[in-house]
């Protein structure tokens, strides 16, 4: 794609960042998406990567703009508090704002403690089945409308759903299934369950009203896919269990 200055509408780059700087949400509520890094403390990860490439291409300085929990994230777009940010394709979620095709998909997992009688993800949509979840998250939106017999608790981020789950002598955590490893190998007699329980799609989002915006960031994501540039932050941030999505 060619830099701003050789191709993007000056309308279209107002689109996207009306205040002269792509003001980007970074998640650290989900660790495939983006972490800090150890040495520095800044903002690394593929949603990094693909802000400053995107504000390249629109010719604009880029301000990152951290969050702890993809609720957070998906407020902060649809009040225009920022111009994209990094969330799950749902139902619920594009009622609020606009959202691009997929650049990633991930697995939802399910962990419980080791003594555990639950074998197998059908067995968890029980009575008398608690699952920590975090507030806000892909999993708590999906789990709100799939369960039948079981209930959520909320933790306030996803991030701290394991400790939470712990606390709270709850049956079952969800969430990111590397979160959950990085989880069951910080804390003993924990295992996840195999499979999972969902795939979530990855896209970014925009503020509703901003289509011609959201029809330059969805053409710029299907290309970063295209090109390698999506597989490359991936494999450089050493993100596993993540693909680049159709």
């Amino acid at each position: 794609m060619a830099p701003a200055s050789q191709g993007v509408p000056a309308t279209t780059v107002a689109q996207i960042a009306p205040s002269g700087k792509l003001r980007a949400a970074i998640n650290f509520g989900n660790p495939i998406l983006a972490t800090r890094d150890p040495v520095t403390g800044e903002p690394r990860g593929v949603s990094v990567d693909l802000s400053r490439e995107l504000g390249k291409r629109l010719g604009v300085p880029v301000e990152l703009v951290t969050f702890e929990a993809a609720g957070r994230v998906v407020d902060a777009v649809k009040n225009a508090q920022v111009d994209i940010g990094f969330v799950a394709i749902d139902p619920v979620r594009g009622a609020d704002i606009l959202q691009t095709p997929a650049y990633v998909i991930i697995e939802g997992a399910y962990l419980v403690r080791d003594n555990s009688p639950i074998r197998r993800n059908e067995e968890v949509d029980r009575p008398g089945i608690r699952i920590a979840v975090g507030n806000g998250s892909a999993y708590d939106l999906y789990l709100t409308r799939e369960l039948k017999n079981a209930k959520l608790a909320k933790a306030q981020t996803s991030p701290t759903v394991v400790d939470y789950f712990l606390a709270q002598n709850l049956e079952v955590a969800a969430g990111v299934k590397q979160q959950l490893q990085a989880d069951a190998k910080r804390l003993a007699g924990l295992r996840l369950l195999d499979g999972r329980f969902m795939v979530i799609q990855q896209a970014m989002g925009l503020p509703k009203g901003r289509d011609a915006g959201v029809a330059y960031v969805s053409r710029f994501v299907q290309e970063m896919k295209a090109s390698g540039f999506v597989a490359a932050a991936l494999a450089r941030h050493r993100i596993e269990g993540a693909l680049v999505a159709p």
